[in-house]
């Protein structure tokens, strides 16, 4: 099993048990491919959700950039509700997962098809 397979893996019993989703796993796998080299550095691997500026970075570079969205206040409102869901006192949060939580809050699965 690749290192991409077993974080995938790793994703998706995230979503099972953290979040309670039955994960899409074409999806995650798409989400976790377009997550490029950040999955495998200890730094940018998560979210850290008490960093304002890295919420910021999440919305700018992954909700306006990524899958098109206009900024606006529900933009962040969905990275919060997302957090919330992961759970906030939860001390990883993979990128992987909040992406393709936002992906699937936003209706946008068309972007990784």
């Amino acid at each position: 099993m690749s290192k991409r397979d077993e974080l995938i893996t790793k994703y998706a019993d995230d979503l099972k048990n953290k979040c309670k989703v039955a994960p899409d796993m074409d999806l995650l796998t798409k989400v976790t491919i377009g997550c490029g080299p950040s999955i495998y550095s200890a730094d940018s691997e998560t979210v850290a959700a008490s960093d304002d500026a890295e919420l910021e970075r999440v919305k700018n570079n992954f909700l306006i950039k990524k899958l098109g969205l206009a900024d606006g206040p529900k933009l962040m409102e969905a990275i919060n509700a997302v957090i919330d869901q992961y759970g906030r006192s939860e001390r990883n949060k993979h990128r992987a997962v909040v992406y393709y939580l936002l992906t699937k809050h936003f209706g946008k699965e068309a972007v990784y098809k």
